[in-house]
């Protein structure tokens, strides 16, 4: 297994994951239904902890649940743990095995809240600490640099938030993601081409706002651990408020603008962006307004709802990242001072 084997798994990760879990989660939904669940607290790091910023967006959306981003360190370091009555407490990891993640599940459970674990591994610590799981079913992930357990994150993110909604059209579009994240791979040649401008790029800013605020943040992590990119993940009207004035001529921002309730806001910025800072510009959007812009434009496949978006458009962004990686010279498989597991306290 190579890093570029695991991004060109994900289509049949995806549908792995939508055959085999699809009955568990509906189940798995009902029983969570029928328990006084009034928000979600949820632990997570790295890659994980950008899903989790999917599915705060998600369910805020469609399920009207707030979601809380855990503190593990008021579990472990200050052991001052909050209350969490009523709250579901959801751990999303990759491998299961980070104590302080971990802790906050044992904790939950001390405290009697519902606990769930969305992980790679069935048998890690996590998943022992938790009431229930759903395995993610992305198979080993050995590349340093986590792809198709990403998505596999969020596609399960998703068939959870329809199901806890009793929604079958969402259901629907779901089971056309594998073919879209296919048409994104199909542009492999054109990303590598693409990736070559940015060989000597050093720094630059990631831009990505509502359900895509996830996808900036996880592409900036790619380009800070693949290509060694100083890469600051910015929501694009957060970016309006202090942060752009880092952007003169020739600064290089990285965007993620599909279609949706937040483009017209986006696309503002973007056209100041070319027009006032003259900033050198990648666009991924299937929208041809943001494309137009763009010194690098990335079609992103559709179409697909704005919530079904980040499973495709973080494609992208990984082709991307795996060609500078190899155009800076890097290699792909051993990021520098990096391991597959990461065990925080």
């Amino acid at each position: 297994m190579s890093l570029d084997s695991e991004i060109r798994e994900q289509p049949a990760a995806l549908t792995r994951l939508l055959e085999r879990q699809a009955q568990h989660v509906r189940t798995l939904a009902a029983e969570l239904r029928g328990r006084e669940i009034d928000s979600v607290f949820l632990a997570a790091r790295g890659t994980s902890d950008n899903a989790g910023l999917y599915l705060k967006y998600l369910w805020g959306a469609y399920n009207g649940l707030p979601v809380a981003l855990a503190t593990p360190s008021l579990f472990t370091s200050y052991g001052r743990p909050p209350a969490l009555r009523r709250c579901l407490v959801l751990a999303v990891s990759q491998s299961g095995q980070s104590p302080d993640i971990v802790a906050v599940l044992d904790e939950a459970r001390r405290q009697g809240a519902p606990t769930l674990a969305i992980v790679n591994e069935a048998g890690s610590p996590l998943a022992r600490a938790a009431d229930r799981v759903i395995d993610i079913c992305a198979g080993p992930e050995l590349a340093v640099a986590a792809t198709k357990s990403y998505t596999a994150q969020l596609m399960t993110i998703a068939m959870l938030s329809a199901a806890l909604a009793g929604d079958e059209e969402r259901w629907q579009e779901l089971a056309r993601v594998p073919e879209l994240v296919e048409r994104a791979l199909a542009l492999d040649e054109r990303v590598a081409v693409r990736a070559e401008r940015y060989r000597f790029m050093d720094h630059c800013v990631v831009l990505g706002r509502g359900f895509n605020y996830a996808t900036a943040f996880e592409w900036a992590l790619k380009l800070k651990e693949l290509a060694y990119v100083i890469a600051e993940p910015y929501s694009s009207a957060d970016f309006q408020h202090g942060p752009v004035a880092l952007i003169d001529r020739g600064f290089p921002v990285l965007a993620v603008a599909p279609s949706g309730p937040v483009f017209a806001d986006t696309l503002a910025l973007l056209e100041r962006l070319v027009e006032e800072k003259h900033a050198e510009l990648l666009v991924v959007s299937d929208a041809e307004a943001a494309l137009g812009l763009a010194h690098t434009p990335l079609p992103l496949p559709g179409p697909a709802p704005e919530w079904a978006t980040p499973l495709v458009a973080i494609v992208l962004g990984q082709l991307f990242c795996y060609h500078l990686t190899r155009a800076k010279g890097f290699d792909t498989e051993a990021p520098r001072g990096l391991h597959k597991v990461t065990l925080t306290r």
